[in-house]
């Protein structure tokens, strides 16, 4: 069975994407999340999955696990500040978190809060609300398992 490194090995060589690549990626996915930024968010998912499809593909020789986590990371709470944003009044705000679930008072609680779309979407309950398998039921494609598959497909050759 083939055993799959998910860490760059001592002694031996190994490559991943300079930094500079990673902040041309880190900056590609700002531009494509940005809040004031038009279109469906059906749209913006596909564009953000075209680009991470690509990039992952290209550096998926890499040794870049714990990039990848971070970049997921980052890109799932830009994507609930974006959604947070277009929640833009108290009352559309309650009506969908009451619709995912969360509770009266939590929901009308961070409904009325006067956070930041930054420092509220990292609330427990926009996570509640907003998880991760909701974002990938939506389409958005998970960047750890594109990044499996492709140190699969690259290892397996």
């Amino acid at each position: 069975m083939l055993r799959i490194p998910h860490y760059e090995p001592h002694g031996k060589v190994g490559c991943r994407p300079s930094r500079s690549a990673q902040r041309r990626f880190k900056d590609k996915l700002r531009e494509l999340t940005s809040r004031k930024r038009p279109g469906t968010f059906p749209t913006i998912v596909k564009e953000i999955n075209q680009v991470t499809v690509g990039w992952v593909n290209y550096y998926g020789i890499g040794y870049m696990k714990s990039f990848i986590e971070k970049i997921q990371h980052w890109l799932n709470h830009r994507l609930r500040q974006l959604i947070w944003k277009r929640w833009k009044k108290v009352r559309t705000r309650y009506t969908m978190l009451k619709k995912y679930g969360i509770k009266h008072d939590d929901a009308l609680e961070l409904a009325a809060s006067r956070k930041g779309y930054w420092r509220a979407s990292s609330n427990h309950i926009i996570h509640t609300a907003i998880t991760k398998d909701r974002l990938k039921k939506w389409g958005l494609k998970d960047l750890t398992q594109l990044y499996k598959s492709a140190q699969y497909r690259y290892l397996s050759y």
